[in-house]
Parts: structure tokens; C-alpha cells; sequence
């Protein structure tokens, strides 16, 4: 039988715990009479997060499809909070800092091996008929992967390179908005007229993308760096962390996004267009846009060469 003033100490602390948030202890020490011990299923929800993946056709392949694209939105997720975390600390360090970008880091270095799961865990010809079902939808309106660069850059490392000129930090972010890089993809390039995937995706979207750019414009991870002092911002390991980030999301991982298209819409079966209609080849390929994070850690010849040599 356990002593009772060995609890002594911890019953104390729940009545400042209570008290500081004007409780009462008592009403939540007999909650703690009534509730149910928790159980691994209703603590994950699995029976909620296995019925999330509803197939629009009867080929096997499509579960792979979906399931691999709401992992990666879960993983999405976890990045945005390891993100807003450096975004809010108020006390920002370089040890601190490098351990977030790091774990950001290795949450994309696992998309990016993970692309092999759907690149040989389905049928091509199984892919080539459902994907008609897709139609206009794309992985390209994954919102959360768009507020993910907004939280990681500036701004105008975002912007089509073709109006960078003509933009700088006091443009309207709503004009901003209409010059992001990845607005060609949704755009007839000679009309300017918006295509279906791209009218859904801001329809659905466009007034909160708007309320978190202005949000993270002072607080990205590339101007809390700038706010570190001048010699924390040259520690090499902070510098190789942030590096290793910068690559691994712009070329690594959308080269193997990229090559996971090839091997598909090139198969030899079908349109070769994606299913949202874009020009997914200068939309996707670094090289192009030459989407950069952190401009200033890098050596002029690589930001002239960046997605070239892979």
C-alpha cells in the first residue's frame, strides 16, 4: 500500500497549478475519479485516421496513392511546428536554432527516400487510369508545403525571378501574391489567364496564405537568422544546418518529386500532361526557378549553377 504523504508534494503543486488559473483543485481531483484510463487507439484517434482514405476508383494502387499524400501532409505538419517554434522564441540561440533546423532537415530527408514507395508501389498503368479521376486536382495545392516556404524565406525569394526587380518589402502582399514563382504553373503564360487548379486552390485558400505571409514576414527562419549576432550567424555547424535544409527541400526533394513524375506521365501511356494541367517540368525542376532559402549562404557560382549538376 503507497504512503499518502508521499503525495504530499505533488497535490501541492496541482493547487498552485489550479490556483494560478483560478480553479478549484477538488473539482478536478474527483474528474480524475471518473475518467478513463487512456488507451493508445483513442490517443492516436486511429479509427478516425484509418477511414480518411476513400478511393474514387476500384484500382488496388489508388490506397498507396492517397496514403503516401496524407503522410506527407502529416509530416508537413510537423515542420510547420518545429518552424513556428524558432518563429515565437524569444531568446534565439544558435544551439537552439540548429537543432530546429535540423530536425526540419531530417523530416525532408525522409520525403525525399520516401518517394521511392510511390515511385515503385504502384503500377504505372494502374497510376495512368486513376489519375484521370484526379482531374484538376494536383499535389501542386498543397497548402501547407506553400506555407511552409513562406515561413522558411523572405518574401521575394518566393517571387517569379522574371519581377524580382519590381518588388521589395513595402509591394502589397496582395500584389506579391500574384508574382509568387509558382503562379506560372497555374497560368496560360501568353494570356495570363488563370487555370482551373490554380482558381480552386486560391478560392479555397488565398485570404489565409495572405494573413500568414504578412504574419511571417518579420519572423521566417531566414530573418530570425539575420537576427542573430554577426558572429552566430558564421557558426559552421548553424551555416551547414541551414545549408543542408536549403538544398534538401529546393533540389533534393523536388528532383525526387520531379524524377517520381518522369517515371510515370513519361511512361508512355497517356497525355504526358499532370493532372492540374501545368507545365510541371519548369514548374518542378530547380533549375528554372531557382527557389533559394537562404540566398547569402551560398557562393555565387552556386546560386548561378543551382539544380543544374543533378
Amino acid at each position: 500500500m503507497h504512503d499518502l504523504h508521499k503525495f504530499d508534494n505533488i497535490v501541492k503543486e496541482l493547487q498552485k497549478k489550479y490556483i494560478a488559473i483560478e480553479q478549484d483543485t477538488d473539482d478536478h481531483l474527483y474528474g480524475l475519479l471518473y475518467s478513463k484510463p487512456i488507451t493508445y487507439w483513442d490517443y492516436i484517434q486511429t479509427d478516425a485516421l484509418l477511414s480518411l482514405q476513400i478511393q474514387r476508383t476500384t484500382l488496388p494502387d489508388e490506397m498507396v496513392f492517397i496514403a503516401y499524400h496524407q503522410i506527407n501532409e502529416l509530416i508537413f505538419k510537423m515542420i510547420l511546428w518545429e518552424i513556428s517554434q524558432v518563429a515565437e522564441k524569444e531568446e534565439l540561440n544558435v544551439e537552439y536554432f540548429e537543432s530546429k533546423i535540423m530536425r526540419i532537415s531530417r523530416y525532408f530527408d525522409m520525403l525525399t527516400t520516401s518517394f521511392n514507395i510511390m515511385r515503385e508501389g504502384m503500377e504505372v498503368e494502374q497510376y495512368m487510369k486513376f489519375r484521370y479521376t484526379l482531374t484538376p486536382a494536383s499535389g501542386f495545392q498543397s497548402a501547407q508545403y506553400r506555407l511552409i516556404e513562406f515561413a522558411s524565406t523572405e518574401l521575394i525569394n518566393l517571387i517569379d525571378y522574371r519581377f524580382r526587380k519590381d518588388i521589395n518589402r513595402d509591394t502589397p502582399f496582395t500584389h506579391a501574391f500574384e508574382h509568387l514563382y509558382w503562379q506560372a504553373a497555374g497560368k496560360d503564360h501568353k494570356t495570363g489567364k488563370k487555370s482551373t487548379l490554380l482558381i480552386n486552390f486560391e478560392k479555397r485558400y488565398k485570404e489565409d496564405f495572405l494573413r500568414f505571409m504578412e504574419t511571417y514576414n518579420t519572423k521566417n527562419l531566414w530573418t530570425r537568422f539575420k537576427e542573430l549576432p554577426k558572429a552566430d550567424q558564421k557558426d559552421d555547424d548553424l551555416v551547414k544546418a541551414m545549408r543542408h535544409y536549403d538544398y534538401t527541400v529546393n533540389v533534393t526533394w523536388v528532383m525526387a518529386h520531379y524524377n517520381a513524375a518522369v517515371h510515370y506521365i513519361e511512361s508512355g501511356i497517356g497525355d504526358g500532361e499532370a493532372t492540374g494541367g501545368s507545365d510541371w517540368k519548369k514548374y518542378m525542376h530547380p533549375k528554372y526557378q531557382k527557389r533559394i532559402f537562404f540566398p547569402d549562404l551560398w557562393t555565387e557560382d552556386e546560386l548561378e549553377n543551382w539544380g543544374q549538376n543533378i
